[in-house]
């Protein structure tokens, strides 16, 4: 069959009958994958408030986490937290506890798996150096005393199971911490510290409580057990 072309030809393209028969290329859309169902909040939740004093802030800081109750009423009930509200008089860390506590709340709301926030809120150090809080334990920063506000929440909820002793070994903690403050009272007048360990005690590389003391001529932790002797 002959066409006639009556206008200028200003361009060309090769043809074949693959190309005929081959539909035109479908765009892909992009695939969204959701981790988790976004939870709705409910009308009433419950939950706690922790106190927490620390010698970088003038007033003390008011941690409320609230917790949605899952699976209500079948043998899978649980709570999980939902949002969590930071209040302080201090209104210097205003700006960037507002910023956490959001996007704290928006990772409670979107479900899985939320426990990796403890470690990387306890991983974070303040460049001005940290602060020993009650009991001789070592808190990096202020961001992470929120850390173990929420490793503690989620023990008392049952998301995280407590990394206790055994009982002998706590006994036998507890028999040598009372022999070791006895000894220093009587050969120095003085007994432990305000933190229940003796005085002197060393910072632990492994729980951050002051809580080392050299014990049958070991480096020993009153605190976890952790010993340089094994």
């Amino acid at each position: 069959m002959t066409l006639k072309i009556d206008k200028k030809i200003i361009g060309y393209a090769v043809v074949t009958d693959t190309a005929e028969a081959a539909p035109p290329p479908a765009q892909k859309s992009a695939e969204i994958h959701q981790l988790g169902e976004p939870l709705s909040r409910p009308d009433k939740l419950v939950g706690n408030t922790y106190k927490i004093k620390t010698p970088v802030t003038d007033h003390a800081l008011y941690i409320t986490i609230n917790d949605v109750v899952m699976n209500e009423g079948t043998p899978q009930e649980h709570r999980r937290p939902f949002e969590i509200f930071i209040n302080s008089k201090n209104m210097e860390h205003f700006q960037w506890i507002v910023a956490l506590t959001r996007v704290m709340s928006a990772v409670f709301r979107k479900g899985g798996d939320i426990t990796f926030l403890v470690e990387e809120l306890q991983s974070v150090f303040d460049p001005k150096g940290g602060y020993f809080k009650k009991g001789g334990k070592y808190i990096p920063s202020l961001v992470a005393e929120i850390g173990e506000v929420l490793k503690e929440h989620l023990h008392e909820i049952g998301m995280l199971k407590r990394s206790e002793h055994e009982t002998g070994q706590k006994e036998f903690l507890e028999a040598k911490r009372q022999e070791y403050v006895e000894r220093q009272a009587s050969a120095t007048g003085q007994g432990g510290t305000e933190s229940g360990f003796p005085a002197g005690a060393t910072l632990c590389a492994k729980c951050s409580t002051q809580a080392v003391i050299k014990m049958d001529g070991c480096l020993t932790c009153l605190n976890c057990g952790d010993s340089k002797c094994g």
